[in-house]
């Protein structure tokens, strides 16, 4: 989901419960602040040589021992307005980053309003290879950008 359309969903329900809910469909803890709104881009060269980028609208996640608060969809679509000089007229899209054992970013897939709560749905992020078609073992070329031969390192 981008960021626009993320906005969109807290603009219009403002006073709903925020909730998060991981792939596994445990909820990050209604308590949780987000601590941060940031650009993260990476720049890289895929195995096949093509050089890449992306960029995404990160929201760090905290859950601290203060269970009274709750982020409200009002205040979270306010520090997403602070941060937009970062984007300019960029919109890309959203990922949640949250701490369970270890620090993951979930993309948001959904979103939903229903019983008085605003539901992001996150997604798992999964490694891929970006160059398939000239750096598989299979892919039949005399030698790859990595400099191998045929597939990949």
């Amino acid at each position: 989901m981008n960021t626009s359309t993320f906005k969109a969903h807290l603009e219009a329900h403002p006073d709903a419960e925020l909730t998060f809910v991981l792939p596994n469909g445990n909820p990050i803890p209604a308590h949780a602040h987000v601590t941060e709104v940031g650009r993260v881009e990476k720049r890289f060269i895929d195995c096949g040589g093509t050089h890449r980028s992306w960029v995404t609208t990160n929201l760090q996640t905290w859950v601290d021992t203060d269970f009274d608060h709750r982020l409200l969809p009002s205040k979270l679509a306010g520090i997403i307005d602070l941060a937009a000089p970062l984007f300019g007229d960029e919109d890309p899209e959203v990922e949640i980053e949250h701490e369970s054992g270890v620090i993951s970013q979930y993309p948001v897939e959904t979103a939903k309003f229903e019983n008085d709560k605003l539901i992001f749905q996150l997604a798992a992020k999964h490694a891929d290879c970006l160059a398939k078609d000239i750096c598989t073992p299979n892919a039949g070329k005399e030698e790859s950008a990595c400099g191998c031969g045929p597939g990949c390192c």
